[in-house]
């Protein structure tokens, strides 16, 4: 509350593991963007969802009847591993954990590649079990 704009510089710093991969698999501008759009969030609605971080999902968690896919970062300083993206998937039924290697918590961003690769081969996978059937 006292400062949120130092609070988004060294979350971002952990949501994209900057000390690791900045100029490698991220750059400072896009770290830059991401900061700006927290910045100009609303300040109440910026305070208002670190409560959120807290609320416990594992009951709604546990009614998801679909294809699900978790992806976590192994190296994730947000939610780590070891608290979060196995026990998600155990709690789904059928689900399928796919962790990246060197991962932070924003996978998408920092390792796009991998998460895209992993994303066609668990559909490809599904429509081919598919086509087996019919």
């Amino acid at each position: 509350m006292a400062d949120r704009y130092a609070f988004f510089t060294g979350f971002f710093q952990n949501f994209y593991n900057t000390d690791v991969l900045l100029g490698k698999r991220i750059s400072e501008q896009a770290v830059q963007a991401s900061w700006n759009i927290a910045a100009g969030s609303s300040p109440t609605a910026s305070l208002a969802c670190v409560s959120a971080w807290h609320e416990d999902f594992r009951a709604d968690i546990a009614k998801i009847d679909v294809p699900t896919l978790v992806m976590h970062g192994d190296a994730d300083r947000i939610l780590p591993i070891s608290t979060s993206g196995p026990r998600t998937a155990k709690l789904i039924a059928g689900a399928r954990l796919v962790v990246i290697q060197g991962g932070p918590h924003c996978i998408p961003w920092t390792h796009a590649q991998e998460v895209q690769r992993r994303i066609v081969e668990v559909l490809g996978a599904r429509t081919g079990s598919a086509e087996k059937a019919a």
